[in-house]
């Protein structure tokens, strides 16, 4: 009994332990199929595609001159500010002063407001259709203007310029009128016939169309007066050759130009020429060293402009000074002082985020010619824009009687983003121009303009310009043909924008 369990037991167990590795063999090879070889998983989690944005705003400086004997006044500013808005737009019930219009300007061409903040929304022109004149009583001689300031937010665009004659009425006829034209069976008026409009790529948005650029008709003869103190190394310096450089490559004969360096001291490294090549190599060889002595810069330019071996008595003279940081020798202030006098206009250039910008504004001829770079690759742009004013003057866009312009306009008139180059150019994004739009009643205009009015829409189109190569845009009037979403119509004599 004892050997038959002690068997029966063995031979149990035998079994148990063969059972067992068969079900271990097993699990083993279930293993090998999942976890022998060696793996690795990586991944790419939380993808999204944003749509871009293209926003079109607005603001305005509107002003009405009357003829003599009657008080000039600003009409509206449409700028913002802080004290007394009122539904967005500044009145003023007299002529403003220097500083109002000068604010204006410095605010538009400026830094310190971001007109695409959501902020600004609530005090500039989208797509309200507001008006900007509402004039009565007009008379021969009288004028008006007004200077719109396109801000195109995040990306570039082609802009357009439309608009169109809502009204041209006769209103009647009074004595002195129907003795003058005799009967007027069409009812049509003969204002927006007598009144004359001109409109222009307003550089300065200072509310003048200068198409001389510094009112001269002479020889130019230009001194570009560079810092190449210590601070100026690397993209500084990089951004002022390529800038300067640029501006020397605009100039024709028998405009001059020389090149003159600053640190330490001041030095005159290319005399007043018309072999620009020359003017650009001593620019290029510019290198980056020591202290900022933008006095000593201005004094050895002010001397070549006005006594060097080629300056021409009589040449309308203009200096760019550009700097980048505070000076530390010299009186700057002083010597761009008795340069203006004796009849120089300087541009002021101030680079970085670390310049004197009281400074830039003292030296300057006015506000308007005192330029921020805050980043060295916004030189291109303010040496572009200097260019502009003292090469071309401002460009004109369209002039005529009303009649004529608004003919034009309701075809829509395409704006170039960039004036220096051939062909159209789209605007870039986070850029700012100012149009000027002007209109006067000759004083000559006759009795049969009296108790006509007229009414017009002017509107602000913008499209992007990524895979637009050829923009087609087709307008009537203010509006956009149905093959392009536009703005749409407005009230009298109004501004308006489309995004």
């Amino acid at each position: 009994m004892s050997q038959d369990t002690n068997d029966t037991i063995g031979l149990s167990r035998r079994k148990v332990l063969a059972g067992l590795g068969a079900v271990g063999v097993a699990s083993a090879g279930a293993g090998l199929g999942t976890t022998a070889y060696f793996n690795d998983t990586e991944s790419f989690t939380n993808n999204t595609l944003t749509a871009g944005e293209l926003d079109l705003k607005l603001d305005y400086k509107s002003t009405y001159l009357g003829g003599p004997g009657r008080l000039d006044d600003v009409v509206d500013m449409g700028y913002p500010d802080a004290e007394d808005l009122g539904d967005g737009r500044y009145l003023l019930d007299q002529a403003p002063s220097p500083a109002d219009m000068q604010a204006w300007e410095d605010l538009v061409t400026g830094e310190e407001f971001d007109f695409c903040s959501p902020d600004a929304d609530e005090f500039l022109v989208n797509g309200d259709g507001i008006p900007v004149f509402t004039l009565d009583d007009v008379k021969p001689g009288d004028s008006g203007e007004v200077t719109i300031s396109i801000h195109i937010c995040d990306n570039p665009a082609f802009l357009y310029l439309a608009g169109e004659l809502t009204e041209n009425l006769e209103n009647g006829q009074s004595e002195p009128e129907l003795e003058d034209e005799g009967e007027d069976a069409d009812g049509i008026g003969e204002l927006a016939d007598a009144i004359e409009v001109c409109v222009w790529y307003d550089e300065d948005c200072d509310n003048v169309y200068e198409p001389t650029g510094t009112g001269q008709q002479q020889e130019l003869e230009v001194a570009l007066v560079s810092d190449t103190s210590g601070s100026m190394s690397g993209a500084n310096l990089s951004a002022l050759k390529a800038a300067a450089t640029s501006f020397v490559g605009n100039l024709s004969s028998p405009d001059e130009a020389a090149a003159i360096s600053f640190a330490n001291g001041a030095s005159l490294d290319q005399e007043l020429t018309t072999t620009y090549q020359d003017v650009i190599n001593a620019i290029n060889n510019y290198t980056a060293s020591g202290s900022t002595n933008v006095a000593g810069g201005i004094n050895v330019a002010q001397t070549e402009l006005t006594s060097g071996t080629n300056a021409t008595p009589g040449a309308s003279k203009v200096m760019i000074v550009l700097t980048d940081g505070f000076e530390n020798i010299g009186d700057a202030r002083t010597a761009a002082t008795a340069a203006k006098n004796a009849g120089t206009r300087i541009f002021g250039i101030g680079l970085g985020n670390n310049v004197d910008a009281s400074l830039v504004q003292d030296i300057s001829s006015s506000p308007d010619d005192a330029f921020l770079a805050p980043d060295p690759a916004d030189l291109d742009t303010v040496y572009a824009e200097i260019a502009q004013i003292v090469l071309e003057g401002e460009q004109k866009i369209l002039s005529g009687t009303m009649s004529e312009v608004f003919a034009e306009l309701a075809d829509g008139e395409a704006l170039d983003g960039n004036r220096q180059e051939e062909g159209r150019q789209p605007y870039p994004g986070a850029t700012t121009q100012c149009i000027g739009f002007e209109w006067t009643l000759p004083a000559e205009v006759g009795n049969e303009i009296q108790t006509d009015s007229v009414s017009f829409d002017l509107a602000v189109y913008a499209e992007q310009s990524r895979h637009n190569d050829n923009p087609d845009v087709s307008f009537n009037g203010t509006d956009v043909e149905s093959n392009s979403p536009g703005p749409a119509p407005n009230g009298t004599g109004n501004v308006s924008n489309s995004n």
